[in-house]
């Protein structure tokens, strides 16, 4: 059966831009895409581990703005749409929250996104992994 609500998670990394480019071909639906800005107090963002300020947070939220941005662009390039959200907190408790929140019944999403330096790694973890264990919907990873 094919979705009618998509969800595409997107961090500004190469892997979630093609998540959305993937959403966009393949489905006929509604696509909401996400951003998730980690609070810059929480352990496992560089907050933890650098001093958190306002002004980092607001570039981060800055950051966050863009990367909607693009991805209307993106889709009005492919004469399509895309509803758009901004969310702080940990980013696949806040996926997974988006889901349940909202009339979303797919989510495809990049395998691994983010910064890959050394401490990007460290901390990012694997945000795909927990979201495809505990989604209550399908969940497609674009690599």
């Amino acid at each position: 059966m094919a979705p009618s609500h998509v969800l595409v998670p997107l961090d500004g990394s190469p892997l979630s831009d093609k998540a959305l480019v993937h959403a966009l071909d393949t489905f006929d639906c509604s696509v909401t895409v996400l951003n998730v800005v980690t609070p810059m107090d929480a352990k496992m963002s560089e907050g933890g581990i650098l001093e958190p300020g306002s002004e980092r947070q607001e570039r981060a939220l800055d950051r966050a703005d863009r990367i909607v941005d693009r991805a209307k662009t993106r889709a009005s390039e492919s004469d399509r749409e895309v509803e758009t959200a901004v969310e702080t907190g940990d980013p696949a408790d806040t996926i997974l929250g988006y889901v349940d929140g909202h009339d979303i019944d797919h989510v495809v999403m990049g395998g691994h996104g983010g910064d890959r330096s050394d401490i990007g790694r460290r901390l990012l973890g694997t945000v795909a992994t927990t979201v495809v264990g505990k989604a209550p919907v399908t969940v497609t990873v674009v690599r």
